[in-house]
């Protein structure tokens, strides 16, 4: 991947963390600090590395990406009128997903390649790498 189309993706996704992050602090003011607290929870994922570079990856990519935050969002929506706790926990969840995707995006942590942890669709991370990164 050019070094061009590498910058754009990482700015995109750091302009999806920060949007996370302030829909938190805006529409769940009592609950934002969430979105910090939640942080490391997305890494569990990683655990798949334990069987397997494939599984791992598997795992990993599942949880490293943006659609399953849109479909907590698209909840919280929803569930506004039926059940408001309901739609502010998903609502909270899907910005602390989203913030944690983005953050690890733009910091050139991309979904995985199942060869090896450090082969990203952003590039390689690690010290020989391009991207830097750790999740």
């Amino acid at each position: 991947m050019t070094s061009q189309v590498n910058r754009t993706q990482r700015a995109e996704a750091g302009a999806v963390a920060l949007i996370a992050l302030v829909a938190a602090v805006m529409l769940y003011p009592g609950w934002w600090w969430v979105v910090l607290v939640a942080f490391l929870v997305f890494d569990l994922s990683m655990l798949g590395y334990v069987r397997s570079t494939a599984a791992g990856a598997a795992t990993y990519n599942m949880v490293h990406n943006y659609a399953f935050p849109a479909v907590a969002g698209l909840a919280a929506l929803t569930m506004e009128p039926v059940s408001p706790a309901t739609s502010t926990a998903a609502g909270v969840i899907a910005c602390a997903w989203a913030f944690h995707v983005g953050v690890d995006r733009a910091l050139g942590y991309g979904l995985k390649l199942p060869d090896s942890f450090r082969n990203t669709h952003l590039g390689r991370i690690g010290r020989e790498g391009s991207s830097g990164g750790h999740s």
